[in-house]
């Protein structure tokens, strides 16, 4: 297990990982925009939000580091766009380390199944460094 880096944008997520992955020669990266995911009739996508980047990473020197745009309305700070993620295949640890890191901060999303993992959940912890913590099914690679 490492602690992998998330980076986030204000719409420019495309660019950056174009960019990042020129400069430092990596594969060509997938990107996942927020318009292919499964749609949730409960929250219908707005028009803005379709061709943004949910999702793209790369590796980078052996380390995994992840982006993604920030969704529309959400807030964004240069300096406070970036995220520490824990990916590990114990599901009783992501809910340990996430209920631990949770006390005196704030949650941003409990702990949940979600389209891309049984137990996904994100907070900001009491020193206000962003987690996020996502439990790997052995197939992420």
């Amino acid at each position: 297990m490492a602690i992998d880096i998330y980076l986030n944008f204000n719409g420019n997520t495309r660019e950056a990982v174009e960019y990042y992955a020129e400069v430092f020669g990596t594969e060509p990266p997938h990107m996942m925009t927020f318009g292919e995911a499964p749609p949730n009739p409960s929250h219908p996508l707005p028009e803005e939000a379709k061709h943004l980047v949910m999702h793209a990473n790369l590796k980078i020197a052996g380390s995994t580091v992840m982006f993604s745009d920030v969704f529309p309305g959400m807030p964004y700070v240069e300096g406070n766009n970036i995220n520490l993620t824990l990916m590990d295949t114990d599901e009783d640890k992501i809910k340990d380390w996430f209920h631990k890191l949770k006390e005196g901060g704030t949650v941003s999303m409990e702990l949940q199944k979600t389209f891309w993992s049984q137990c996904y959940g994100s907070l900001k912890d009491k020193f206000g460094i962003y987690w996020q913590l996502s439990h790997d099914n052995g197939q992420n690679g």
